[in-house]
């Protein structure tokens, strides 16, 4: 992990201190954004965090890829956890935290192939993960992916699409809204009521947020291209996705190594 700490001029802030705690890596990955009204997305985003917009507009992510590399500092891959499809809800935020304002990511939701992931990143990242069965198999450039929620009491949510990139290999230019869609390195959450904040007295706007910060090279992105048989996992969240194309990006591959989780220091 050394190559990718030793570049870090693309980042918006510097590298947290202290050493990163798990590395893993993306692949497969589709980037799929449509714009919602920054009225919906406020009252569905918890109030102490901020909307980050593009051109007057909130955006939501759906995002499948498939997960590989997944290790804790100092251990060696395991492959009953280290290998697993992945699919998020997101949406984009921005917190001030120690003097500087970091733009980040808010998670609806993520489906997991893997039981243990699911239990350990509830645990211990207070992150929105459920129990989902899960493919995806790769054809040349064409990834087929489907994903149905198994998650004893949560909303059903079915994903059912075929992608693949249609263009060569490029970076986003920064400040350019490719970017901004894409090199965020940090995410956002308030925790999970019912678990973690189980016997809490704070009221949702009440309790604190935290942070988990990332790293990772630029986007190897490449434009892409999308069909979707079924993409349930954005109502699920009560989130009514417009009837437009979506913006599209694909990356094949990235590593990522991940800091443990923190309260947000204003």
């Amino acid at each position: 992990m050394n190559d990718i700490l030793s570049e870090q001029a693309h980042r918006p802030w510097p590298l947290p201190a202290g050493p990163w705690v798990m590395a893993q890596e993306w692949c497969d990955l589709l980037f799929a954004h449509w714009p919602i009204s920054i009225e919906t997305m406020r009252a569905l985003v918890p109030a102490q965090l901020s909307l980050d917009t593009w051109d007057g507009q909130a955006w939501i992510g759906v995002v499948p890829f498939r997960m590989q590399g997944v290790r804790p500092r100092l251990i060696p891959t395991l492959p009953w956890l280290s290998a697993f499809p992945e699919l998020n809800v997101r949406t984009y935020v921005s917190v001030r935290d120690r003097g500087i304002e970091k733009p980040g990511v808010y998670f609806f939701s993520l489906e997991a192939a893997n039981p243990v992931a699911v239990a350990i990143a509830r645990r211990f990242f207070r992150l929105p993960y459920f129990h989902a069965q899960m493919a995806l198999h790769r054809n040349g450039d064409r990834i087929d992916y489907t994903s149905r929620r198994t998650h004893r009491n949560a909303p059903a949510a079915e994903f059912g699409g075929t992608y693949g990139p249609t263009t060569p290999v490029y970076s986003s230019t920064p400040g350019s809204f490719d970017a901004w869609l894409t090199e965020r390195y940090a995410l956002y959450t308030t925790g999970l009521p019912g678990i973690e904040h189980r016997g809490a007295s704070e009221t949702a706007s009440e309790r604190p947020i935290f942070i988990g910060e990332i790293h990772h090279v630029r986007w190897p992105l490449q434009q892409a291209k999308a069909t979707f048989q079924v993409n349930q996992l954005a109502a699920a969240s009560g989130i009514e996705l417009p009837d437009q194309p979506p913006v599209l990006h694909f990356a094949r591959h990235i590593q990522v190594v991940v800091w443990p989780l923190r309260k947000v220091e204003p």
